[in-house]
């Protein structure tokens, strides 16, 4: 550092002045000379010749002149001689500088920091080093800074408390190595995990805090706590909480909703948080009147109108009217107008709590798409990204259009961040679409285990590849086994078969069971099977599918006449073209809490091989959520028939309802053939099934995972081709059984556990009154 002195030689010049007069003099010139100094110190300007630098060994003179910023023969004062010392320090490059001036000479004497050899990390367990290095920016081979380390010290103590380790605390330290070396080692003590021990919510009127609950992503600490990361405070989910919590309410209707503040409190042991969300919920609103109108000469609003299927009085929700403007967009493609735009005018009546809509149809700028850029696609192909835009190069811009392409980008399950930003091209008529992608992992190896009562315990090796060779297709292979069976399968789709929006898929499988607890015959099949699925409106699809197959039946042990000569027949070559029509509006139907899946299908056999039968199925299913949304009901209606056009059904092509109903045991109720015991299940050619079911709270703390339910089963199957003269009865039977269930959510997979009793049965039928099943993958 340098250093100012003045001299004495001001005071000399009164030694001839009488004593008492010379003392005063003295005194007044030391305490001018004192009130002076600063100024004077200010006020001193040096001017050097010569820059003396001392203690450098990696970093250069010239490098340290530039730094300092003095050029050779400039005057230069004391503030910016210590703007100067303060350049230097601010390189990061020096432990210690000392700028002093001598005569003509600046002398700066410095002493660098050493240089890292190594970056360790002492006490961690949690995060891998790997996750570390990649937290912290001093590395190996840098030079070594005590702020860099201070502030990646601060980071990793970042990356802990999103892992909701809030108490970890990072020391960074040094050990001194030969050469001006250090080892720069980050002493962890981690901690223990702050979970969330209670969510509790303030204002909330319509909705309970069981319901609301389950809409956020963190959760509250439960009995397997030691699996669930959502249970841990970060700080960074809290936004997404209270921004989801928004998407809810105003779903349902109630527009004025807000999350007023969300409190997090530390309880008394400092082991755990208590968030609280304070609500306003505001009043709920319903359609009002909805009208549209048309600025564009070529529009007719009335059939815009026509394609509106939000009604008055349904429930409020944006995303209702987002499919709508979508619905007349596309239309007015179709009609092959460009750059219409439906923008919605919204009118609020408080009084009746509705909301009066009205979309206006305008023509917008003539503004085309100059060109789509993909970045960071290192495996993906770029027309995988490319096929999700609905527009190419040279088509009229729809900024809807881009935004639903960005969801279809991250819906894909390829990227871990996808961002989709549009930007001004070459003119003011042209637009770049930017597309920045994050690649993650897309392929899986998974070992399962599976038990339920009806086949025992069983395992199962996947390996599946959503992405395969970046070409957005899908493959699996899966092989697995239980205690009466064995199977294998290779399943390949294509998502975008030539270039369309249509699905081809390919499985060839082998399947092997001996039934020996409910049976007394072994069973093999081998086959392959092409499919087609594509949509054909906006909720519903259509597949086509081909299946070709060789069915055994051999190794019968049993007494019954009928299955006897089935066996017979020994191999059979099935070969059927089939068809699936399904209407899915769980996602996308006006309301946010109901939905329904419609199937219905059938194969034709006799395209060659040995079988030629006409078979149907059909599926209702619904559900709904009722009581503020606290109960859940769902019904299902299921049925199926065999129709034989040469010869008669084998036991290996009829149904036996196992697993469709519930309360009866595998192939326990059904035609049966008396000449054994309680007779030899048979199966039929028919079958209907009606399943109700409610799921509802039963009082457990919502963390545990664990609600209740009652169902109740109805169905029957019936019918056969050869019914040995008449001796075996194949009428209709009607079956119904009642229960309770209890299902357990946990983070290694669903349990479900399931007491039942069977009200309506026959003598011979075989009942079960529990049944559980359990999937797990680790």
């Amino acid at each position: 550092m340098s250093s100012f002195r003045t001299g004495a030689s001001g005071i000399q010049q009164y030694a001839g002045i009488p004593l008492l007069r010379r003392l005063a003099a003295i005194v007044s010139l030391v305490f001018i000379g004192l009130l002076a100094v600063p100024d004077v110190a200010s006020a001193q300007n040096y001017r050097f010749t010569n820059v003396d630098i001392n203690g450098n060994q990696r970093v250069d003179a010239a490098t340290i002149l530039s730094y300092a910023g003095i050029a050779s023969g400039d005057t230069v004062s004391a503030t910016e001689l210590n703007s100067a010392y303060q350049r230097i320090v601010d390189s990061g490059l020096f432990e210690t500088v000392e700028l002093t001036p001598r005569g003509n000479t600046l002398q700066i004497d410095v002493v660098e920091y050493p240089t890292i050899n190594v970056v360790a990390f002492e006490g961690n367990a949690r995060l891998k080093d790997d996750d570390l290095a990649t937290v912290v920016q001093s590395q190996s081979r840098r030079v070594y800074s005590p702020r860099q380390a201070e502030a990646d010290a601060a980071q990793i103590v970042l990356a802990y408390e999103q892992q909701g380790r809030l108490a970890a605390t990072v020391e960074p330290r040094i050990i001194q190595r030969s050469d001006n070396r250090v080892d720069l080692v980050f002493e962890i003590i981690e901690g223990q995990v702050v979970e969330i021990e209670r969510i509790s919510f303030v204002g909330n009127r319509n909705f309970s805090e069981r319901r609301l609950r389950r809409v956020l992503g963190t959760k509250q600490a439960g009995l397997l706590r030691r699996f669930v990361s959502s249970d841990t405070f970060v700080a960074d989910r809290i936004e997404f909480d209270k921004q989801v919590l928004r998407d809810f309410y105003q779903s349902r209707g109630y527009i004025d909703m807000q999350v007023l503040s969300v409190s997090p409190e530390l309880t008394r042991r400092r082991d755990g948080f208590l968030l609280t969300f304070n609500l306003r919920e505001g009043q709920q609103f319903k359609f009002g009147e909805i009208t549209t109108n048309s600025d564009v000469a070529e529009v007719d609003p009335e059939e815009f109108q026509s394609i509106i299927r939000v009604r008055p009085g349904v429930v409020y929700s944006p995303s209702l009217v987002e499919n709508t403007i979508a619905r007349m967009e596309r239309l007015a493609l179709q009609k092959g107008l460009n750059f219409i735009r439906v923008e919605p005018r919204i009118s609020r009546n408080d009084r009746d709590l509705t909301l009066d809509v009205e979309f206006n149809i305008n023509r917008g700028p003539r503004v085309f798409v100059e060109r789509i850029d993909i970045e960071g696609n290192a495996t993906t192909l770029d027309r995988v990204i490319r096929r999700q835009f609905r527009a190419v190069e040279g088509d009229p811009f729809n900024p809807r259009e881009i935004r639903e392409a960005a969801e279809r980008i991250r819906a894909l399950g390829f990227f871990s961040n996808a961002e989709v930003e549009a930007r001004e091209g070459s003119g003011p008529g042209q637009v770049v679409v930017d597309v920045n992608v994050e690649e993650q992992p897309t392929g899986s190896l998974s070992f399962g285990l599976s038990y339920n009562i009806e086949d025992g315990i069983g395992a199962a090796i996947t390996f599946s590849e959503r992405n395969f060779l970046g070409r957005g297709q899908f493959l699996s292979f899966t092989i697995a086994t239980g205690t009466d069976n064995a199977r294998s399968s290779i399943t390949f789709a294509e998502p975008a078969f030539l270039g369309r929006d249509v699905r081809f898929g390919f499985t060839a499988f082998y399947e092997e069971s001996d039934n020996q607890n409910s049976a007394e015959y072994r069973t093999r099949v081998i086959g392959i099977s092409p499919s087609l699925q594509f949509p054909i409106g906006e909720r519903s699809r259509l597949e086509l599918r081909y299946r070709l197959a060789e069915e055994s039946l051999y190794d019968y042990e049993g007494d019954s006449n009928i299955i006897a000569a089935e066996v017979e027949e020994e191999d059979l070559i099935k070969s059927s073209l089939g068809y699936s029509l399904s209407y899915d509006s769980r996602l996308t139907g006006l309301n946010p809490n109901a939905g329904v899946l419609l199937r219905f299908g059938q194969d034709f056999s006799g395209l060659g091989g040995d079988v030629e039968s006409i078979e149907t199925t059909a599926l209702v299913s619904a559900q709904t959520l009722v009581l503020n949304e606290d109960v859940t009901l769902r019904a299902e209606l299921e049925g199926g028939a065999i129709h034989m056009l040469n010869g008669n059904s084998r036991v290996t092509d009829r149904y036996f309802l196992n697993g469709k109903i519930r309360g009866f045991d595998n192939n326990g109720i059904g035609p049966r053939d008396p000449e054994r015991g309680n007779g030899e299940a048979l199966g039929g050619n028919l079958f209907a099934v009606l399943r109700l079911e409610a799921e509802f709270p039963i009082g457990l703390p919502e963390e545990y995972g664990i609600t209740g339910g009652l169902f109740a089963d109805f169905g029957s199957v019936w019918g056969l081709d050869n019914t040995d003269g008449g001796r075996i009865d194949d009428s209709f039977k009607l079956r119904s059984a009642v229960g309770v269930s209890f299902f357990w959510d946990t983070p290694v997979g669903p349990l479900r556990f399931n007491f039942a009793n069977a009200l309506q049965k026959e003598e011979f039928d075989k009942e079960r009154t529990f049944d559980l099943t359990i999937s797990t993958r680790f």
